[in-house]
């Protein structure tokens, strides 16, 4: 049983320090700027896109809620379970505006969906609420409205 117990230690203690190898690299000492807030979206935009569910850990606080275009709430992790399932295509961000108070800030702008032939399948004006925290801004919440969406 003292043999079990040396070999449970020992991939306890292997597996505690190989953990930071597998942990997503989050960014530090972001500026508590305007400017920093839009480059934030614009990494998320870029992510989805790539469907880099890494990155966009880093961006959502633990307790991040998402209000979808359908009017239905996602959770943290909710929000990025779909990540892999997300269609092919890119996000165009644009009409961007921030405003930062303190360690909080937000961001307005208008998303469009771009398919892989370019074509715009929809318009999406959304809402994100940021939180800075250990040196980096996170998002708290998010609210998205659907402007148009192309018919198929």
């Amino acid at each position: 049983m003292g043999r079990l117990n040396v070999k449970t230690l020992l991939v306890l203690i292997t597996t505690v320090f190989s953990l930071p190898l597998f942990a997503a690299d989050c960014p530090k000492n972001q500026p508590k700027t305007e400017a920093a807030l839009i480059n934030v979206e614009n990494t998320w935009a870029d992510a989805l896109s790539r469907k880099d569910g890494d990155t966009v850990t880093c961006l959502l606080a633990d307790e991040f809620e998402d209000a979808d275009v359908d009017g239905s709430l996602k959770t943290r992790a909710e929000t990025l379970a779909h990540i892999p399932q997300r269609k092919p295509g890119a996000n165009r961000l644009s009409e961007m505006r921030a405003h930062v108070e303190g360690n909080f800030g937000f961001t307005r702008g208008l998303a469009e969906l771009i398919d892989p032939s370019g074509k715009v399948i929809a318009r999406v004006r959304f809402t994100d609420v940021f939180a800075y925290r250990d040196g980096r801004w996170q998002a708290l919440a998010g609210q998205e409205s659907l402007i148009s969406q192309a018919s198929r």
